[in-house]
């Protein structure tokens, strides 16, 4: 063994002479020390003995109120909440964050308005079906015919007594309600209306050209016989949605009017509709009832 090897032993040297290796502190060899994060774990704060406050499942903020009736965003109810256009049991609230119980009367500029999601209904009415609620103990109602459709609280737009067959629509939504309610409401409505003899052409004009019943001018904007029909059949078309003034138009003028059937509503037909079956409104529907 040469005197150099032993030398390596004893006097460690570099790597390149076969001794051992020194640790190194020179720059890009310093032992790494870890400095304590910002983002590490936070030491847990005091934990407070106040119990929290169970929320009540029946009470609802009310901007979420409106946003869920479908009047408006969230944060577009907010400032309609601080303007002073909503109503909750005929009182005007601007309190943000207020709550407000199912069971509240919440009016939006006037309007009621209900959480619900808005569903829409077509029902193609069969006879001895009324949608009055005072009728005899045991006679059927429409909503029997849809009461499994939703949960929503459906009302019918409109009556129609039990004679009457034919398109009706239900909706929870309070805008569409009062829009084909009014009595200037500007959408038609086409009726086959079937009498218990043949209409005179006279009569017929004078329907066309209008009538006054009950000191009310009633108009029509169409009347005509139906093709291929005898000519007690007649179709009608006009903006009520009241069939009340169907039959008195004919009652008027000294008919019987044994049956009316409306066969178009605002747009709406029942073109795969068998009586007494019923439908979800499309999303292109409810857009053309809106703005019918």
């Amino acid at each position: 063994m040469s005197r150099h090897q032993d030398s390596d032993k004893r006097h460690p040297g570099s790597g390149r002479q076969g001794g051992y290796k020194k640790n190194s502190n020179s720059r890009g060899n310093a032992p790494i020390r870890k400095a304590p994060s910002k983002f590490g774990p936070k030491p847990d704060a005091p934990k407070s003995n106040k119990p929290k406050q169970p929320s009540n499942p029946d009470e609802i903020r009310l901007n979420r109120y409106i946003s869920n009736s479908g009047v408006c965003s969230r944060r577009d109810a907010d400032i309609y909440i601080q303007s002073g256009n909503v109503k909750v049991n005929g009182e005007v609230v601007t309190e943000m964050g207020y709550k407000v119980k199912l069971t509240d009367v919440v009016q939006f500029d006037g309007v009621n308005i209900t959480p619900e999601k808005k569903e829409y209904i077509l029902l193609n009415k069969p006879k001895n079906f009324s949608t009055s609620g005072d009728e005899e103990k045991g006679s059927a109602n429409v909503l029997d015919l849809v009461r499994n459709a939703t949960k929503a609280k459906l009302q019918p737009v409109g009556r129609m007594d039990k004679t009457t067959t034919g398109l009706l629509l239900f909706t929870n939504d309070n805008e569409i309600i009062q829009k084909f309610t009014a009595p200037n409401q500007r959408s038609s409505k086409v009726y086959q209306v079937t009498l218990d003899k043949n209409l005179k052409f006279e009569d017929l004009e004078r329907i066309q050209k209008g009538l006054t019943i009950e000191e009310h001018r009633v108009y029509v904007e169409e009347i005509s016989y139906i093709e291929d029909q005898p000519k007690s059949e007649i179709g009608l078309k006009m903006k009520t949605s009241n069939v009340k003034i169907v039959r008195k138009i004919f009652e008027h003028l000294k008919y019987n009017v044994l049956k009316v059937d409306r066969v178009t509503f605002a747009g709406l037909t029942k073109k795969n509709l068998p009586r007494g079956d019923w439908r979800f409104l499309t999303e292109q529907e409810i857009i053309n009832l809106k703005n019918a």
